[in-house]
C-alpha cells in the first residue's frame, strides 16, 4: 500500500501544525530561562532554574518536535509515508491526552489542538491509502537480522520501563502512584509535559508494540521503531546528563544503590536507542521479482508426454 499525493499532503501540512505549535512554546520557554543550554539543562532534570520560572516544555516536546518534522519531509518525498503519519499521530495522541485535565488555559488548548491534529493523521493514514501500481515499487520489510535485533532490543527497554514504574508503585504512598498517571498535586511536571507515569505507559507501550513488529518483520515497522528509537535515546542521554551534573556515576560502584541502578539504566537506555537507530536505518530487504508473463500470442509449451518403458 502507498500514500495517495493528497494524503502526503495533507499529513505533512497537520505534521508542519504540530512542529510549529511545539516550537512556540520552546521558544517562549528559552525567553524565560534565558538561554539553550539552560533549557537543555531543564529538559535533563536540572531543577536549579526553576527560580526564574517554569519551564512548560518537557525532553518529550523536544523529540515530539523532531518526530513531527521527520515525518513532515517523509511525507513529501515517499509515497510509503502512511505507516510514519499513522506512528506520529497515535504516540501524540498518546501524550497529549493528560492536557485536557492539566492546570492552565494555555495546556489546555494546546491538548486540544493537538489532539486534534494527531487524530487527523492517524485518520489521514487510515483513508489515504491505495494499492500499488504496476510500476511502483512497493514497500519492503527490513531485514531479518537488524529486525530481529531491534525488536528484541526494544521488547528489552519495554521491560525495563515496566520495572522501574512497578518499583516506584511499590514504594510510594497509594496517592502519590496515583497521581503519577493522573497529574495530581503530589507531582511536579512543565505544564505540557504527561505525568511520568502515563508517560511510561505510552513508551512501554511503544518499545513493545515497535519490538513485536520488528520481530515480525512488518512493513510498517521501520517507522515506529525509529520513533521509539528517538524516545529511548532522548530519555537515556537526558538521564546520563542528570547523571554527569549530579554525579551519580560515583555510586556505580555499589550496584544495589538506587542512583547507580538509575544511572546504568539511562547508559543501556541511550545505547540501545542508537543501536536501534543504526539496525533500522539501513535498506530493507530486496523486494521479491515479479513472475515472468508468458508473451501475448505464444503458446505455453506443452510437457513431453512419457515414453512406454522398453521404447
Amino acid at each position: 500500500m502507498t500514500a495517495t499525493r493528497t494524503a502526503r499532503l495533507t499529513g505533512a501540512a497537520l505534521c508542519a501544525a504540530l512542529a510549529l505549535i511545539t516550537a512556540g512554546w520552546i521558544l517562549e520557554d528559552l525567553a524565560v530561562l534565558g538561554s539553550p543550554a539552560d533549557l537543555v539543562w531543564y529538559w535533563a532534570g536540572d531543577r536549579h532554574f526553576l527560580v526564574r520560572g517554569r519551564s512548560a516544555t518537557s525532553l518529550i516536546d523536544a523529540v515530539l518536535l523532531v518526530g513531527s518534522a521527520a515525518t513532515a519531509v517523509a511525507a513529501l518525498r515517499s509515497r510509503h509515508a502512511a505507516s510514519a503519519l499513522a506512528a506520529t499521530g497515535t504516540v501524540t495522541l498518546a501524550l497529549r491526552l493528560p492536557g485536557l485535565w492539566a492546570p492552565g488555559s494555555g495546556a489546555l488548548v494546546t491538548a486540544l489542538l493537538e489532539l486534534a491534529l494527531a487524530g487527523g493523521l492517524v485518520l489521514t493514514a487510515a483513508v489515504g491509502r491505495r494499492p500499488a501500481g504496476p510500476h511502483e515499487q512497493p514497500p519492503t520489510s527490513p531485514r531479518t537480522g537488524p529486525a530481529v535485533a531491534a525488536g528484541v532490543l526494544l521488547l528489552v527497554a519495554a521491560l525495563v520501563v515496566t520495572g522501574w514504574e512497578l518499583y516506584w508503585a511499590g514504594k510510594l504512598p497509594l496517592e502519590t502512584t496515583a497521581d503519577r498517571f493522573t497529574g495530581g498535586r503530589s507531582v511536579v511536571r512543565p505544564a505540557l509535559a504527561p505525568p511520568p507515569g502515563w508517560l511510561s505507559t505510552v513508551l512501554a507501550a511503544l518499545y513493545g508494540t515497535a519490538g513485536a513488529l520488528g520481530l515480525a518483520r512488518a512493513r510498517h515497522s521501520r517507522a515506529f521503531g525509529l520513533l521509539a528509537a528517538a524516545f529511548l535515546t532522548a530519555g537515556g542521554l537526558g538521564g546520563v546528563a542528570r547523571s554527569v551534573r549530579y554525579e551519580t556515576f560515583t555510586h556505580l560502584g555499589d550496584p544495589t544503590s538506587l542512583y547507580a541502578m538509575g544511572a546504568l539504566t539511562s547508559a543501556l537506555e541511550l545505547l540501545a536507542g542508537i543501536a536501534v537507530f543504526v539496525l533500522l536505518a539501513g535498506r530493507g530487504a530486496p523486494a521479491a521479482a515479479p513472475a515472468p508473463h508468458p508473451v501475448a500470442g505464444t503458446p505455453a509449451p506443452t510437457p513431453a508426454r512419457p515414453r512406454p518403458p522398453g521404447r
